[in-house]
């Protein structure tokens, strides 16, 4: 069996191992650790909970993800009732500042403009919208305020990213313009390569992250 055949299967089957996703519509391809996503799902949760699951799988390096959110008639909600069900999301939501975040809806594609001050806020918007009713997609605009300090943060982060047993300190470089993180380098796994954005994301001041770091 080839390395993209077993790839290919291990992709399969953790996809069928995650209770959160119908995986009997999924289509899979792998080709030197690039795996492609193609069929449809019955919600926008299940459609980034497939992706989140194929990224844990070792070997992936990228993903294309194709899959159609396919809404069953009685989970189907009109873009004001989304509108509505979103806003009532965020006015529970400690994480979300109030009166930050504008919300539009068009056939169900939910678009989230404003600033916070963390990305924590942004990415919990996009988490609370995306197992709601109706939702086909999700597009986050929502902007990161600029501190007036971000004379160190490239230090910052590359002490904080040597706190963690994941990385080695040789194998990735950090450098900073303003509030701008770019990082690159190599790790083993995807999941490695999350932590390091986020951890990079964690720095006061950080309104954008560049991840180019490769897995090998």
């Amino acid at each position: 069996m080839s390395n993209d055949n077993r790839l290919q299967q291990a992709v399969l089957d953790e996809l069928s191992w995650e209770p959160s996703v119908t995986a009997a519509h999924i289509g899979v391809a792998a080709d030197a650790g690039i795996v492609t996503l193609t069929g449809h799902v019955e919600s926008f949760a299940q459609k980034h909970a497939a992706e989140a699951a194929v990224r844990r799988v070792r070997g992936v390096k990228a993903v294309a993800e194709d899959i159609e959110v396919r809404l069953p008639y009685e989970t189907k909600r009109s873009d004001e009732e989304i509108a509505g069900a979103v806003i009532g999301r965020f006015e529970w939501d400690v994480s979300i500042p109030r009166d930050t975040i504008k919300v539009t809806v068009e056939k169900g594609w939910v678009t989230l403009t404003g600033e916070v001050d963390w990305h924590y806020q942004k990415d919990a918007a996009s988490m609370d919208v995306r197992p709601l009713f109706g939702v086909v997609g999700v597009t986050n605009q929502i902007t990161i305020k600029a501190t007036v300090s971000t004379s160190n943060i490239s230090d910052d982060i590359m002490h904080a990213l040597h706190r963690s047993w994941f990385f080695d300190p040789k194998t990735i470089s950090v450098s900073a313009q303003g509030g701008k993180i770019r990082l690159t380098g190599t790790v083993h796994t995807w999941h490695d390569r999350q932590v390091a954005a986020a951890t990079a994301w964690s720095a006061p001041g950080a309104t954008a992250v560049e991840n180019d770091i490769a897995v090998i």
